[in-house]
C-alpha cells in the first residue's frame, strides 16, 4: 500500500522540478511570457560569427531551424528584416544541394496572417481567399532578389543562463533567387534579417516575449566575431549612444546627422544621415562626400612611397608600395583616423582609424573601402559597412530607439558571469550586400 502512496507522490515531484527547470515547452514557446521575466540576467541569445571583409566578403551565423534541427549559414543583415533560406520548392538560383535545402512541410504562412501584411508593407496587400499561401519577393540595393513564400517552423534557441526554448518562427523559403555581380554566388544559405519590421526574427521572439527588442553584432577585423540577441552582453558602462532617426523604416537604421572629420579636424562633409548596414562589406558616400574623402586621402599620402596600383582589380581604389604589404599594419601610418560626429549628442564621435577604412589585397596592394554610392545605384545614400563597424561592439535598441557602441575585442564571446559583474565591461582594447558581390557595386541589402 505504500509504495501506491509514494508513486504519485514522486510524480507530483518531478514534475515540478522539472517544469522549473525546463519552462518551454514547444507550444508554451509560442506563448507571450510575462514581460517582467524580461528583466532577469539571462534572456539572451548568443551566436559566433564567422566571415570577414575580405577576401570572402560577408560575416555569417548558422541558425538551426526544424524539428529535428538542422543548421543553415545566414549572412547577417541589419538592413534588411526579412530572414530566409533557400528552399527545396523546387529552387531556381540556389546555390546549395538539394539535401542542404529546407524543405517546407504543410507549413505554410497563410496570405491572411498579420505578418504577410508585414512582408508586403502596402496599403493594398489582398488575399483572393483566406487558406492562399503568404507569397513575398525581396530586392536588395545590388538588385539581387529572393522570391518566395512564407512558411513558420521550430527555431531552438538557448539563452545566456542555459535555458532552452523552441518557438515557431515565420520566415522566407526562397525558391527563386538573382544574384548581380560577377563574382561566384555566395555559400551562404540565405540572409539573417536583423532589422525592426514585423517579419523579423528579432521583432517575433520580442512579440512572443522571450527577449528584448534588442540586438547587437561585435564583428572583428581578423575575421569571426559574435551576434546577440537581448540585452545581457550591453557593457553597463562605455557605451556611448545616440538616437536613431524618426526617418528610419522598418528596414534600415539611421543616425544622423553627422559630419566628416579628418585627422581631428572639420571637413566640408557635414548634414549626412548614415545607415548602418551589417549587411554591406564597404562604406559607400553619395558622390560628393565620396570625392571630398578621397581628395584628403590622396593629398595626405603625396610623398609617402605610394603610387596608384591601376591594375589591382579588388576596388576602384589602390595603392602599392615599394614592396608588398601584408596587412593594413604595414600601411596603416601613411594613413590619418577618420570620424563621424554626430550633432544630436555633444562631443559624440565614431572613430574610424585607417584599419576601418582600408584593405590589402591578395596583390599585396592597399585599397580603400570607402566607395562612390551614388556610382553604384545607391543615389544619395550613405551606408557605414562591415568594414567600419569592425572592433566595435554595436548595438540597436528598438525599445529605445537609439543605438550605441563601444571599441572591443570581438575574437572572444563574452562569458555574461565574468566579464559583466560590476559596472565594467573588462574586455575593450583602444583601437556585403556582402551575399551576393564581395567587391565593389552596390553590395549593401537594404
Amino acid at each position: 500500500m505504500d509504495y501506491k502512496i509514494k508513486i504519485p507522490f514522486l510524480t507530483l515531484f518531478l514534475f515540478l522540478l522539472f517544469s522549473s527547470i525546463f519552462p518551454l515547452t514547444f507550444s508554451a514557446a509560442n506563448k507571450p511570457l510575462n514581460t517582467d521575466k524580461l528583466h532577469r540576467r539571462g534572456s539572451s541569445t548568443v551566436f559566433r560569427v564567422q566571415g570577414n571583409v575580405y577576401p570572402l566578403g560577408y560575416y555569417t551565423v548558422s541558425l538551426k531551424i526544424g524539428n529535428p534541427p538542422k543548421p543553415y549559414d545566414l549572412d547577417i543583415d541589419s538592413g534588411s528584416d526579412l530572414t530566409w533560406v533557400q528552399c527545396d520548392a523546387p529552387c531556381k538560383g540556389c546555390t546549395k544541394p538539394n539535401h542542404q535545402l529546407y524543405k517546407p512541410s504543410n507549413n505554410l504562412v497563410q496570405c491572411v496572417d498579420q505578418l504577410c501584411a508585414g512582408v508586403h508593407l502596402t496599403s493594398d496587400h489582398h488575399c483572393d481567399t483566406p487558406d492562399d499561401q503568404c507569397d513575398y519577393e525581396v530586392e536588395y540595393a545590388d538588385h539581387g532578389s529572393s522570391l518566395g513564400v512564407l512558411v513558420r517552423d521550430y527555431f531552438p534557441l538557448q539563452f545566456t543562463n542555459g535555458s532552452v526554448i523552441h518557438p515557431k518562427i515565420a520566415f522566407g523559403c526562397g525558391y527563386d533567387q538573382k544574384y548581380s555581380g560577377h563574382t561566384s554566388p555566395p555559400s551562404t544559405t540565405g540572409v539573417l534579417g536583423l532589422g525592426n519590421g514585423k517579419t523579423s526574427i528579432l521583432s517575433q521572439l520580442h512579440s512572443l516575449g522571450h527577449i528584448r527588442n534588442v540586438v547587437g553584432h561585435c564583428l572583428s577585423g581578423r575575421g569571426g566575431g559574435f551576434l546577440f540577441f537581448g540585452d545581457d552582453l550591453i557593457p553597463s558602462s562605455g557605451v556611448v549612444w545616440t538616437p536613431m532617426l524618426p526617418s528610419s523604416s522598418e528596414k534600415h537604421y539611421i543616425l544622423g546627422p553627422a559630419e566628416v572629420l579628418f585627422n581631428g579636424k572639420p571637413t566640408t562633409v557635414k548634414g549626412l544621415e548614415l545607415i548602418f548596414d551589417s549587411g554591406s562589406s564597404y562604406t559607400y558616400f553619395n558622390s560628393k562626400a565620396y570625392r571630398t574623402i578621397l581628395d584628403l586621402v590622396t593629398n595626405d599620402i603625396k610623398g609617402k612611397q605610394l603610387t596608384r596600383a591601376t591594375e589591382d582589380p579588388s576596388l576602384p581604389i589602390c595603392w602599392k608600395g615599394s614592396k608588398s604589404f601584408k596587412s593594413v599594419s604595414d600601411v596603416k601610418s601613411y594613413f590619418k583616423p577618420l570620424a563621424l560626429r554626430f550633432k544630436k549628442v555633444k562631443n559624440l564621435q565614431m572613430l574610424i582609424p585607417p584599419e576601418g577604412y582600408l584593405i590589402v589585397t591578395k596583390y599585396g596592394n592597399v585599397c580603400l573601402g570607402i566607395l562612390d554610392g551614388t556610382e553604384v545605384g545607391l543615389g544619395n545614400l550613405n551606408i557605414i559597412g562591415d568594414i567600419s563597424l569592425q572592433d566595435k561592439m554595436v548595438i540597436y535598441d528598438n525599445e529605445r530607439q537609439q543605438i550605441g557602441w563601444i571599441s572591443s575585442n570581438c575574437d572572444r564571446i563574452p562569458d555574461i558571469d565574468r566579464d559583466f559583474e560590476g559596472d565594467a565591461f573588462q574586455q575593450p582594447h583602444a583601437a556585403n550586400l556582402g551575399i551576393f558581390d564581395n567587391r565593389c557595386p552596390a553590395d549593401s541589402e537594404l
